[in-house]
Parts: C-alpha cells; sequence; structure tokens
C-alpha cells in the first residue's frame, strides 16, 4: 500500500482547529463541573463527547503511523532488491520517499501529544527511541594489500605477484563490504518502519544513518572499481 505524501500545511491546520476545538470543550466542561449540582447530566455528556472525539482523532493518527509503517517495510524490500542490482540512481528516489513517509508522520505530532495530554496518556503516548546502529568504514572488513604485508618485498615485480596471489582474497573483502554496507541500510529502514517514524528523535536519526549509509556504500562500489576493475 502506497502512501500519499500532499498533506502538508494541510497536516498543520488540521491540528489547529482541532487544539482550538478541544481546547474550548474543555472550557465548557469546566463551567459545567462549576455548575456539578445543577447540571450533572451536560457535564458527563461533554465529557462523553470529548472523549469520543479524542480517541476518533487519535485513531486517526494511528492510522497514519500504521501507514506509514507499511509503506517503510515495502521500501527496505525494494531497497534490498536495487541495493543486490546495484541500481545506484534509483536508491536515492526510495530514500526521498522515506523521507517523505517519515514527514507525513511529524504532521500527527502535534495533534497526538494534544490529545494523548486531553485523555490522560502522557506516558503512554511518549515512546523511548530505539538507539540507531551506527556503521562507518572503520567496521567494514579490512581489505588485503601487497603493500601492508610484513613481509618486504626487493621489487616492484615482487609486489605485483603477491598482488595476483591476493586477489581472490581482495574480491571476497570486496563482497563481505558491499554486503555488509547493504544489509545494515536495510535493516535501518526496517527499524524505522517497525516503529512507524512516531518517535521523531529516532525517526530523524534513522534517516539520517540510512542516507549516511547509501554514500559508504557507493564509496565501497568505488574502492571495488579501483582495486578489481
Amino acid at each position: 500500500m502506497g502512501i500519499e505524501t500532499s498533506r502538508g500545511t494541510g497536516g498543520q491546520r488540521h491540528t489547529d482547529e482541532l487544539a482550538a476545538a478541544v481546547s474550548m470543550t474543555v472550557s465548557q466542561l469546566a463551567q459545567a463541573v462549576g455548575r456539578f449540582d445543577g447540571d450533572k447530566a451536560a457535564m458527563v455528556l461533554a465529557a462523553v463527547r470529548t472523549a469520543e472525539r479524542a480517541f476518533s482523532e487519535l485513531d486517526a493518527c494511528d492510522d497514519v503511523i500504521d501507514e506509514a509503517s507499511e509503506t517503510g517495510r515495502n521500501i527496505a524490500d525494494r531497497l534490498a532488491e536495487l541495493l543486490a542490482a546495484e541500481a545506484i540512481t534509483e536508491i536515492p528516489v526510495e530514500l526521498d520517499t522515506l523521507e517523505a513517509t517519515s514527514a507525513l508522520v511529524r504532521d500527527t505530532d502535534a495533534a497526538r501529544t494534544l490529545l494523548n495530554r486531553l485523555l490522560g496518556r502522557e506516558e503512554e503516548g511518549a515512546r523511548t527511541p530505539q538507539a540507531v546502529r551506527q556503521l562507518s568504514s572503520a567496521g567494514l572488513p579490512g581489505l588485503p594489500s601487497a603493500y601492508t604485508d610484513e613481509t618486504g618485498y626487493e621489487d616492484l615485480m615482487a609486489v605485483a605477484a603477491r598482488g595476483e596471489e591476493l586477489a581472490p582474497q581482495l574480491r571476497k573483502a570486496h563482497i563481505e563490504r558491499i554486503g555488509k554496507v547493504a544489509d545494515h541500510l536495510v535493516e535501518v529502514v526496517r527499524e524505522a518502519a517497525a516503529a512507524g517514524f512516531a518517535e521523531r528523535k529516532g525517526a530523524d536519526e534513522s534517516l539520517r544513518e540510512a542516507r549516511k549509509t547509501y554514500e559508504l556504500w557507493l564509496q565501497c562500489l568505488a574502492e571495488r572499481r579501483r582495486d578489481l576493475g
């Protein structure tokens, strides 16, 4: 299932309207409580209507998160295929869609905070972000080289011969490095999707790590071309 990316200011406008409506309803309810002994039915009716609307709006926010989660999982699946095919130019498109998906969830932040506060569910609404695992070139398998061998060589011919001897190991190392980076990128997106991008800090960190990992993947491809042609 896809997810549209055109809500933008409309989502903020909806939140502002909701905030105004909830504020007015709470004010009316406070007045009703002040007349508790004279109008119990009105107080209860106002409370019920306020809670019903709050839960309805919160359900709508949860629907956005659920749809974003599904979209994120689909993006992760496509990224796995594109990375395996080394479709360099198509991967940024998926990352752009991922960021747009997260932005849709961000549009619900203010409403969710307001509604959880109104319903007395601040703790339930608060989410502890899962730490986003980082990956850098330092965490990748090393690349064997005749120039880094402890054994010295007398001339360039000997170095070249050693390079040929190390070629199978070098090819294997490049495969492992590229595979590890690709797996990390897909995993970062899957974890962000599992959380539905609902927690801002965690979502932002995941998006940054995804972009950074893509750049690292490109670096690994360039190193393979340099070494293996």
